[in-house]
Parts: C-alpha cells; structure tokens; sequence
C-alpha cells in the first residue's frame, strides 16, 4: 500500500484564540494531501481529469479523531493511504503526526466523477483498474 507524506507549518491563521489548530484546518489540509497522495502515484489531478475524462473525486463522507493539539509554529506530517477501492468510491486515511505522535487520524469516502452527460451536475464513474492498481490496495467485496 502506498503511503505519501508532506509537511505542513501550522500558520498563525491557522489556529483559534485558544492558539490551537481551529479543526476545519485539519479537513483542508487533508483535502490538499489527497490530490498530493494522486500525485506522489504518478497522477496529479490534471493528468486524472485528462486521461480519464473525470471532473474529480469529491468527498462524501467525512470524520476525524482529535488525540493532541497543534499549535502556531508546530511542524506537522501528514501520512495518506487509500486504504480500499469499491467500484467507484475509495476510502482514505490521513494520520497527522506530530513530534512523533499521533494527533489527529481524518477518514474520507470520495467517488470518482464524470459531467452529467446532460450537464446538469455530476455522476459517479468506474474507477478504472489502472488507477487502482497504481496505489496497490485490495478492492472492497
């Protein structure tokens, strides 16, 4: 299973009066490392749209345990697996480490989508095996 880091400085804006990590931060940064775990397996977000005729892989679902804070000035990694495929969503784990800790685990189910064919939003599409076989994760039963 690939697993994909990056660092993130947690910024002054970042944080509420408390100078802890306001938690939609958290959803954000694990938002961007998504499209960063895409592109550390040789797909970026604009090559995925291209080749696959896609618009993207919005989130459906979403959830995070909060173990210890963050604050200004705290280096942090974030660690991105897609930990299952079904035929057209895939699950996602981002563990936020810092100092060595755990301190914040975030979950995602996104669904690969296509435009409507009519133009009136979007709708799901197979994920293709080629995509699934780059991050090396079992598919769902």
């Amino acid at each position: 299973m690939l697993t994909s880091r990056r660092s993130v400085r947690v910024e002054w804006g970042d944080c509420d009066p408390a100078n802890i990590v306001f938690f939609p931060r958290y959803f954000a940064w694990f938002d961007a490392s998504t499209a960063h775990h895409f592109e550390v397996a040789g797909l970026p977000k604009t090559e995925l749209i291209r080749k696959f005729n896609v618009v993207g892989f919005p989130i459906v679902e979403t959830r995070a345990a909060f173990r210890i804070p963050s604050r200004h000035g705290d280096a942090v990694i974030i660690e991105t697996e897609f930990t299952e495929f079904g035929r057209t969503s895939f699950k996602v784990r981002h563990r936020l480490m810092r100092d060595g800790k755990l301190a914040v685990e975030g979950f995602e189910t996104r669904v690969l989508v296509r435009a409507s064919a009519d133009g009136s939003g979007i709708q799901p599409v197979q994920i293709p095996d080629e995509v699934k076989a780059v991050f090396n994760v079992n598919e769902a039963e």
